[in-house]
């Protein structure tokens, strides 16, 4: 494997770890503010409303982030060699 070719790999692994870290952090993030906030909705109808809605944040942000990753995987090479090439240059000009 060439030094490119392991320098892709290792900032797509690392978009795709930080990616994750994010679904997971706004899972629990809305998981908490449902349980933080169940008591102060003023009905069983509104809890249903807010949680249809924090579902539909969950599904849609996820699979809005599950597609980025795929374009990233699919388009990896071009995208990562792109930005390589420009921090190899702009680390050169700092020299």
């Amino acid at each position: 494997m060439s030094d490119l070719s392991r320098r892709i790999a290792a900032m797509h692994r690392r978009d795709v770890l930080v990616a994750w870290a994010f679904v997971i952090g706004l899972w629990l993030a809305i998981v908490f503010v449902a349980l933080a906030t169940w008591s102060l909705a003023p009905s069983g109808s509104a809890r249903t409303v807010l949680l249809i809605g924090g579902a539909t944040v969950l599904v849609f942000n996820t699979a809005a982030i599950l597609a980025m990753l795929r374009h990233y995987r699919e388009d990896r090479d071009f995208m990562y060699g792109l930005d390589i090439k420009f921090l190899d240059a702009a680390r050169a000009l700092r020299r």
